[in-house]
């Protein structure tokens, strides 16, 4: 049994970025070809964007 995949450019260096049926937005994909971190902005249609850095909060 095969899982269905769709691919869409990396937002970065616009290599394809494979992502599996099923994912959900907000999930986090990692590009192989230029390592970024992408968030699933949007799932229909497909939309990925650079994912925010991890920032510390200082106690805030």
């Amino acid at each position: 049994m095969s899982t269905a995949t769709a691919a869409i450019s990396c937002p970065e260096c616009e290599s394809d970025v494979t992502v599996a049926d099923g994912i959900r937005q907000n999930e986090i994909v990692e590009c192989a070809a230029c390592m970024s971190e992408l968030e699933v902005v949007t799932v229909e249609p497909l939309l990925l964007a650079v994912a925010p850095e991890v920032e510390e909060d200082w106690g805030e």
